[in-house]
Order: C-alpha cells, then structure tokens, then sequence
C-alpha cells in the first residue's frame, strides 16, 4: 500500500508541489524534491511560517539566494551582468545563509578567497583579484540587504529583512590611477591604431563617450539642430551606465569623425575591420597600439578622463563639464536652448587642437612606483 500523501501536496513529474490554502493566503509552490518525507517537513514549514507571520508578525526567514534571484528579476542597470556574475561567485559562501546571517562576518571567507585568487590577462599573465572587483561585489550585497530591509515587502506587510547591517568596503590601494593622456601621447597612441579604431579613439577623447558608447552609436540617436547649425546624439538610458539619457555635443573634430561614418551603414556609427558593428574598443589592436606607443598600461576609458582634464584645464565650468562627460547631476540634461546647446559646443570646442595652446601648459603629476614624476602637454 503507497504512503499516504497530506493535503496539500501534489506531484508533478517527480517533484512534489504545494497546492493549498493557509489562512488569506493560496500558496503554489515547488518543494523542490522528489521524496515525499521532506516534502511534508516543507509544507509544515510553510505553514508555519504564514501563522507566525499572520498571527505573531513574525518574518518570514528568507535566504540570500532568494534575494538575490529578486534583485536580478526587478533590477535595471546597465551592469546587471556583471552585477550577476559577482553574486554567482558570492553564492557558494553566502547564498544559503538567511538575510539576518549576512554580515561582515559571514562575509569574509569569501573575501580572503577573492584575496587569494587571480585571473588570467589577456596577454596569459596571472594577476591579482583587484580590491576594486572586491568592494564591487560587497556594494551588491549590500544594495540587496538595503532593498530587502527598506523596500521589499511581503504579503504580510513585512520586509525581507528588519535592518541592514554595515558592510564595508576594503581599502582600494591597489586601485589603477587614471591616465590622461598627452598631446604627444596621443599623437603616438593614435598613429599606431588601424583607421576604424583611430576614429572611434578620436571621436571618444573629444566626446567624453565611454566604450559602450561609442560602440552602439546609432544614426537614429542623431538630432539636427537648426538654429545652431548642426547636430546632436540622444544616446538612450538603457545604453548608458547611469540609466540616463546622454547627450553628445559634437566638436568639430567629433563633427568630422561624424561626416566621415556617414553612409557607411545603415543603423551604427562605428565599424569595425570587417565593416560590421563594433563590438568593443580594447581588443587586440587596442593592446598592441598601445605597447607600440609606449604606454602599456592605457586604457580605453582613459579617453574620457583626458576630455574631462582637458574641459577642466581649458576653464570650463563644472556644470558643463558634468554636462559633457554624461554625469549625473540632478538636472534635466536633455532638455538645452539653443543658446545653451551652443554653449556647450563651445566649451567643448575648447580641446581641439592648435587652440588648446592659448591656455598654456598643462601639467600631469603621475606615480611611478616611488617617485613623481611631471608630464608636460604643450
């Protein structure tokens, strides 16, 4: 004779569903097992979770892998995957543990294990887990613990979790400085990139775009401008990493970057060698260019942080600068006059070239090893 099976409980395939209704509440769920046993030790579980809920206001325990399957299912940001990517490698030390057990201390094995790890560059060297990698994936746990103890609630009016622990992040002494370029390094860098790339690189350091940017930009995105006689590009959130729309002004030398893509394709801007749609800007042309010109360590987003020295050095205001790098500000930066869209077409205009001598020599302090050293940019 079979084992008898409770109320409750239904088979599908070979695993065993709840199927029933505890107080207000209908649950349909999976018990995610095939054996009858444990599937009974569930339901009772489940049970009693909702009458401590409804009658106790006790909350309910939730573990960290289902926040963070939450957070993956809701959230909107233009890292998500690499958002993903992180909570995966934080599951085997934490995704089992309740929302209330997740704090700074269940949280170290996991740290002292990316300490201890390294990856693989692309030239097969083996590195160091960088502490800035570290302290990304302690951000995403702690943006999860803050949704569930201040914005998710469950159906009993509870959230996730009663109060969010303090996570805190690692000293980032081995962060990467950024690297602005010099005119003369740029001469260099640029002279040894193949053309499709050189454009790209160009139009990036007089744009402020970021990689992704540069590569998605889509004729769609351009606007023309009559009363100042040209053109702009309305570069959508979801392409953005703030998630806000970006507008890009254009120089003349961005404008003649622009002239010279047209009607190249229908749809992007930017090719790449076999004239299809760029997909990345660092790849290995990038990397031998760079070694080529004598600055290994450059960076494709370095490109950006020289147009923001370069606005800074050449007197424009923060504002305009926040404006033309595409930073968040708080203010609506996609709605100008055409006395304003001029503005920050001249200010951009500012970093073009032979121009840029009137505003003297800029100076960049860099960090080798121990020592300071001084670059001049005529």
């Amino acid at each position: 004779m079979g084992q008898k099976v409770p109320p409750g409980l239904r088979k599908r395939g070979d695993t065993w569903y709840i199927w029933k209704t505890i107080g207000n509440h209908r649950i349909r769920e999976s018990t995610r097992t095939s054996n009858l046993a444990e599937a009974e030790r569930y339901l009772a579980h489940r049970m009693e979770q909702i009458r401590n809920a409804e009658v106790y206001g006790v909350r309910p325990k939730r573990t960290f892998r289902e926040a963070a399957t939450k957070y993956l299912n809701e959230a909107d940001k233009a890292t998500l995957n690499q958002d993903a990517q992180h909570l995966k490698q934080l599951d085997p030390f934490i995704g089992g543990l309740s929302l209330e057990a997740v704090h700074m201390g269940t949280l170290q094995p996991f740290i002292d294990a990316r300490k201890r790890a390294t990856k693989r560059t692309k030239e097969g060297e083996q590195v160091p887990i960088k502490r800035r990698t570290i302290n990304y994936a302690l951000q995403v746990v702690r943006h999860i613990l803050n949704l569930a103890a201040g914005e998710w609630m469950d159906q009993y009016g509870l959230t996730w979790l009663s109060h969010a622990p303090k996570i805190k992040l690692l000293r980032e002494n081995d962060r990467r400085q950024p690297y602005p370029l010099t005119w003369e390094e740029q001469e260099r860098l640029f002279a040894e990139l193949p053309p499709y790339l050189r454009n790209m690189a160009l139009f990036g350091v007089n744009t402020g775009c970021r990689d992704r940017e540069v590569c998605e930009l889509r004729w769609e995105w351009e606007i023309p401008v009559p009363p100042v006689e040209t053109s702009v590009f309305l570069i959508p959130g979801e392409y953005v990493k703030n998630r806000d729309d970006r507008l890009v002004v254009l120089n003349s030398i961005a404008r003649g970057v622009i002239e010279q893509q047209r009607d190249r394709h229908p749809e992007y801007v930017f090719l790449n060698s076999r004239g299809n749609p760029a997909q990345k800007m660092c790849r290995e042309a990038w990397r031998t260019a760079r070694k080529k010109a004598g600055i290994p360590d450059v960076r494709v987003h370095d490109l950006k942080h020289t147009f923001g020295l370069r606005l800074r050095h050449a007197g424009v205001s923060f504002e305009d600068r926040q404006d033309l790098l595409g930073h968040k500000s708080g203010r609506i930066t996609t709605h100008y006059s055409a006395p304003e869209l001029m503005k920050l077409i001249q200010a951009s205009e500012r970093v073009c070239g032979d121009p840029w001598h009137k505003f003297g020599t800029m100076v960049i302090l860099r960090r080798k090893k121990a020592d300071l050293r001084l670059v001049k940019s005529a």
